[in-house]
């Protein structure tokens, strides 16, 4: 029998659709709801599970009360047993406790084959504190800031490589980075990352994310050259919506315009007529502008990602409104060979809107220079 514990952290990922860039702490959530968020994490845990619904009967499952688990367990017709009875609404604390439990760390001797877990980078940072590396972790990411090596690629994924476990297929174990950033540096545009410590993952190449590069992209030049192309290209009656991270903050300074490096803004006719937008101005740019609106965007190093990392508001709902052909990727190839092949990822909530975008993109990497990368599924 495979014993897995079982953790969902409810609000891990709510401030991301809304521009908060992330969940942590009390005033954030209530912020983020009187904004009008809805949580997301529980969702995100269902894609791993149904990957999972074919072993029911060769599962063990130890969880958390309500939201933390055992709602959508019952829900799904799984077998589990509730070990931690959480606070309502619950807290990082019963993430702590319930992973002890879980862990064998307490009065409880209970002996997990895996711990797979909900939520972000502060949950990763809970789960350390828990049982640091006394049992192999693995997280279903469903936070806005997902810089540790911990998670999987896609919550579909997670389900996959505990599939493997399950099937006993040979899966390596390997000690990845947790890390975390301070919220409020992150909210001004300033990233201060921290390693807080390695836990065990069973990792599979296609499945795992790598911890992303954090050394910064030394090739001005190159990105000169992605800049001007841009820019040269740009059309009058458009609207840009320009994405998060370093090489898109490059060509808005080559604008000369302000930009929120962290979040997404928008540029008409050279000027700046949204900053650090929310799906929700987003989508009414949409139902204003749809057929005029163009999408920038990079790649995280290291990762590969291009959709679900820091980029929230990048909603299903606003993706399927814009055409493929309205999506430019902007990345060096530099940043493309740290890969090492692997393809790039999409990880919507939308596992149709997924697949529309899989295949091969075009990716710009230089002035009038391009290549065709594969943007793939993890299935």
């Amino acid at each position: 029998m495979f014993t897995l514990g079982f953790i969902i952290n409810p609000f891990a990922g709510i401030g991301g659709k809304v521009g908060l860039k992330g969940s942590d702490g009390e005033a954030i959530r209530t912020e983020a709801f009187a904004r009008g968020a809805k949580a997301q994490a529980v969702q995100r845990a269902k894609v791993a599970l149904e990957a999972l619904v074919p072993y029911k009967e060769q599962l063990q499952i130890l969880t958390a009360s309500g939201d933390m688990g055992e709602s959508l367990l019952n829900q799904m017709g799984f077998q589990f047993k509730v070990v931690h009875h959480g606070q309502e609404p619950s807290t990082s604390e019963d993430t702590i406790k319930a992973a002890k439990v879980m862990a064998g760390l307490s009065e409880e001797p209970y002996n997990i084959d895996v711990l797979l877990f909900a939520g972000g980078d502060g949950t990763a940072r809970n789960i350390f504190e828990a049982v640091d590396a006394a049992v192999p972790v693995l997280g279903i990411p469903a936070g806005v800031k997902i810089h540790s090596g911990v998670y999987a690629v896609t919550p579909h994924a997670a389900g996959l490589v505990i599939e493997k476990m399950i099937n006993k297929e040979l899966v390596s174990l390997l000690e990845t980075s947790v890390m975390d950033i301070d919220e409020d540096a992150f909210r001004k545009g300033v990233v201060r990352a921290k390693q807080y410590g390695e836990m065990q993952v069973p990792a599979e190449h296609r499945y795992v994310q790598a911890t992303k590069s954090g050394g910064r992209e030394l090739e001005e030049l190159v990105l000169q050259d992605i800049a001007d192309f841009i820019i040269e290209n740009m059309e009058d009656d458009a609207y840009y919506l320009v994405g998060s991270g370093s090489t898109c903050a490059f060509l808005m300074d080559c604008m000369g315009l302000e930009n929120t490096l962290l979040g997404i803004d928008c540029v008409h006719q050279g000027k700046v007529i949204a900053s650090d937008m929310a799906e929700s101005d987003i989508l009414q740019l949409l139902t204003q502008h749809q057929k005029q609106v163009k999408l920038v965007i990079t790649v995280i190093g290291g990762q590969g990602h291009i959709i679900g990392r820091g980029n929230q508001q990048l909603s299903a709902k606003v993706l399927s409104q814009l055409d493929k052909d309205d999506i430019y990727i902007i990345a060096t190839k530099t940043k493309l060979q740290e890969l090492e092949g692997k393809p790039l990822i999409v990880d919507s909530d939308d596992t149709e809107l997924n697949q529309r975008l899989s295949g091969v993109i075009r990716v710009i990497t230089g002035y009038e220079d391009f290549i065709l990368y594969p943007v793939g599924l993890t299935s």
